[in-house]
């Protein structure tokens, strides 16, 4: 066969294959897209419901301490006793308080604040925690309750007095009125943000040794994390303990709507995809955290393999063109 011919043979071969090659990769990279935004989607929504479980159940358990509390506020030491009744209800909750008005109940002076709470000793004790110091009328949850007359999950906050309980809380609160109508105190039931980061740690190792998800994933699994955020894009728990700041536009957007998305944003300088989502009865999203490079991990070897795959067709072509 002349040299010419045998050129214009590999040339329309090598075109083909390559043309070949590229829409296979095209297709396994929409396939591997479409199989990674599954498999966090769901790892995400299990995240979600998982928390949202948790903080529901405490809600309920929380209301009935709080009703306890508002049948009995003839006198103080009654509240103290309606705060111990119902604490062993939920074990993921740090303490439960009930802060008052100024000068309620008049013995008690400008801040009475009595707080059962679960020491590091395990079980349950008792303390005066309202005092100029430690002045709550002064705190956002607090005035927040005067304003709004009904229960809500507070904004983080950080807490310190020096001991063990110092720490970022999170509070469900809600507003005592007695039977004239008045507000009597501010009701509150603490969580510590390490249930929220326990519970993330549990979601991720649980799907990384589930076999059933991991059944068809080809070569190692990637990374991930899952992190919960606030609506300023703000993280309020990571597995780890780490901080991570939300500044792409459409996502913070999203976040405030309470909208489900996806983006890909800078994390300690490297390119990863979030896959996140919101939490019902709360303000907060939960994000699967996934590096780039690790859901593009499988089209690496298959890009090799194809490359291969036409290096070998060319050179059979070749040899068969030749003789």
């Amino acid at each position: 066969m002349p040299a010419k011919t045998r050129r214009r043979i590999l040339l329309t071969v090598l075109a083909v294959l390559t043309a070949m090659g590229a829409l296979t990769m095209f297709t396994l990279y929409q396939a591997i897209q479409a199989e990674a935004y599954s498999r966090y989607t769901g790892i995400k929504n299990m995240a979600t419901e998982k928390i949202a479980k948790i903080i529901r159940g405490t809600e309920i358990n929380a209301n009935n301490v709080f009703e306890e509390v508002s049948t009995h506020l003839d006198t103080p030491e009654n509240v103290i006793i309606a705060l111990k009744s119902k604490v062993n209800m939920n074990l993921d909750v740090r303490g439960y308080f009930a802060a008052f008005t100024p000068n309620y109940y008049p013995e008690k002076g400008t801040w009475f604040e009595p707080y059962i709470y679960q020491p590091e000793y395990g079980g349950f004790d008792y303390r005066q925690v309202g005092s100029a110091r430690h002045n709550y009328t002064k705190s956002p949850w607090y005035i927040q309750a005067e304003e709004s007359s009904k229960s809500f999950w507070s904004e983080p906050y950080y807490y310190y007095d020096g001991t063990s309980m110092s720490g970022h809380y999170v509070s469900f609160v809600k507003p005592i009125y007695d039977s004239k109508g008045n507000l009597a105190c501010v009701c509150g039931a603490d969580m510590k943000f390490e249930w929220l980061a326990k519970e993330l740690k549990w979601v991720d190792e649980s799907s990384m040794n589930n076999k059933f998800l991991n059944r068809y994933q080809m070569f190692d699994a990637p990374d991930f994390y899952t992190v919960i955020l606030n609506r300023d894009g703000a993280c309020i728990a990571h597995p780890d303990s780490k901080e991570i700041n939300v500044t792409d536009k459409e996502m913070l957007a999203n976040l405030q709507k309470k909208k489900d998305g996806m983006a890909t944003i800078d994390i300690d300088g490297k390119s990863c995809v979030v896959y996140y989502g919101p939490i019902e009865f709360v303000d907060w999203s939960v994000a699967a955290i996934v590096p780039r490079n690790g859901i593009l991990k499988p089209l690496f070897p298959l890009a090799a393999m194809s490359l291969l795959m036409v290096a070998a067709g060319m050179i059979i072509v070749w040899f068969v063109c030749k003789r």
